[in-house]
């Protein structure tokens, strides 16, 4: 079986770029480096791994088909450097690629937008050990991730991405730069982990707890969002304004928020 004989898996929401302008402006955007610790997320059928390789012959990637593994390891046999580990990225340990925390990862990937999400929440918990991440992604998953507060885009998941990384929106990439044509528009996504948090919480996983109750009813005020979580004693003795709906927090206000019922007892 050849590159071009494979058919894109909808199990595994495969759209394979083939524009090569694109292909080219996304690698320009990562502007690899010889040294570079790449680590690259559902290479398909290697057009980015290609261009990866000829500046960074020393290359991970991530791969869930097996049936591209063989495709990929014949096209790339020259480079010795070059490991493919057949995984889901869902459940794949990235600090197993960190030579021992030394060199910090480039993570690059056009992640499969049937997982996307849960792929970023997983990510960000190697914030630590990550220099950057470009991806493509759904156009709307990107807009949701930069999104700042008082636009409807505004939630959980541009919180906590906020929360550990700079997120910048680099581009646009129309449905007929893939085989086959995706039925939504996509976009390349920078992040970049801080290397000391702006907004550090006390307890991160209330913090998550906090927002994601916040969300869960974003039409109403917070008041009525976090009774769940906390006392109406509790809540009436915070310093944050709680009579506004959650889309209108900022990240740093959400750390101050989560601080705050922590102080007062509220457990997770």
């Amino acid at each position: 079986m050849d590159s071009f004989s494979h058919k894109a898996r909808k199990r595994f929401g495969q759209n394979f770029l083939s524009d090569p302008g694109i292909i080219q402006r996304i690698v320009s955007s990562i502007a690899p480096k010889t040294d570079d610790n790449i680590v690259e997320i559902g290479p398909g059928k290697g057009a980015i791994t290609e261009l990866l390789l000829e500046v960074c012959p020393k290359l991970n990637v991530v791969e869930l088909d097996r049936d591209l593994i063989p495709i990929l390891l014949a096209q790339f046999a020259k480079y010795k450097d070059f490991k493919i580990h057949q995984a889901d990225a869902l459940k794949f340990d990235f600090s197993s690629l960190t030579d021992d925390g030394q060199q910090a990862l480039r993570i690059v990937g056009n992640l499969p937008y049937n997982i996307s999400t849960p792929l970023i929440f997983h990510l960000l918990s190697y914030h630590g050990t990550v220099k950057d991440m470009h991806f493509m992604l759904q156009k709307e998953v990107v807009e949701r991730m930069a999104a700042v507060p008082g636009q409807k885009s505004y939630g959980r998941l541009g919180i906590m991405v906020q929360y550990y990384c700079q997120v910048e929106n680099l581009f646009l990439v129309p449905p007929e730069c893939f085989q086959p044509k995706p039925k939504v528009d996509s976009a390349i996504v920078r992040l970049k982990p801080y290397q000391e948090l702006p907004h550090p919480a006390r307890n991160v996983k209330l913090l998550e707890r906090v927002v994601n109750v916040a969300f869960q009813q974003r039409r109403k005020t917070l008041r009525n969002g976090l009774k769940q979580l906390a006392s109406a004693e509790q809540l009436d003795a915070l310093n944050t304004d709680i009579s506004v709906r959650a889309e209108n927090l900022s990240v740093a206000e959400f750390v101050a928020l989560s601080d705050e019922l922590l102080e007062l007892g509220v457990k997770i």
